[in-house]
């Protein structure tokens, strides 16, 4: 509902009618990767996205999510892209080296690109946390995809 009578506002819109949306998962920590996957392509199914309208690639770490969805944006296939996987916190400085690494050159194609990305991965401190998180940020991820969509084509 608009706050304001002579103010343009541009509501949020969940519909994925029509949209094409390319997912890159990482396959390190496997079963938190799967877990947002099947949250994230359920919610996108729900939300009106066809099966066949939506990639998913899969890439080996975090750190090749860049550069494989620099690739998927430049393509012009997609509406939206997804970006899913985990990142769990070990003894050794590598992850924060590879979780900051992996956000920036995220954000960096989306604002070089102009391709919206929903960043859906996770960084938890332990296996169980990501566990815990990965169908409610799967869920997440889908629904920033299609309202970024839907908001860049509305602008």
């Amino acid at each position: 509902m608009a706050r304001y009578d002579n103010i343009l506002e541009i509501e949020p819109n969940l519909d994925g009618t029509g949209l094409k949306i390319g997912i890159a998962l990482s396959r390190f920590n496997s079963d938190v990767g799967e877990g947002l996957l099947a949250a994230a392509t359920a919610t996108l199914t729900r939300k009106g996205v066809k099966e066949s309208d939506i990639v998913i690639v899969t890439v080996p770490g975090a750190l090749e999510l860049p550069i494989v969805l620099q690739k998927m944006a430049r393509s012009g296939r997609f509406d939206a892209l997804i970006a899913l996987g985990a990142v769990i916190r070990g003894e050794t400085y590598h992850f924060e080296i590879v979780a900051n690494e992996m956000a920036a050159g995220i954000t960096r194609v989306g604002l070089d690109t102009g391709v919206p990305i929903a960043n859906g991965v996770l960084t938890t401190d332990t296996e169980q946390q990501a566990t815990h998180r990965m169908s409610e940020k799967g869920r997440d991820a889908a629904l920033c995809a299609i309202e970024m969509a839907r908001l860049l084509a509305a602008l």
